[in-house]
C-alpha cells in the first residue's frame, strides 16, 4: 500500500493515509530529534575516556 491523500471538494490535499509501519517510523524520527535537542547542551565526554570508564565498570569487554 502506498501513501493515499485526502482531498477537499477543491482538490486541496488536506490528509494522508500512510501504512502503519510508515507511521510508526515517523513517530520514532520525532521521537529520535526531540530527545536529540534536549540533550544538545549536554556535557560531552572523549570516546576513549568513557570507553576507559565502561571497560573499568564491566560493561565494555577488552
Amino acid at each position: 500500500m502506498s501513501t493515499q491523500f485526502v482531498t477537499n471538494e477543491k482538490g486541496k490535499k488536506i490528509a494522508a493515509i500512510l501504512p502503519i509501519r510508515e507511521y510508526e517510523d515517523l513517530l520514532q524520527d520525532i521521537q529520535s530529534a526531540a530527545i536529540i535537542e534536549r540533550r544538545r547542551n549536554e556535557k560531552t565526554y572523549p570516546w576513549e575516556d568513557l570507553k576507559k570508564k565502561l571497560t573499568e565498570d564491566g560493561i565494555l569487554s577488552h
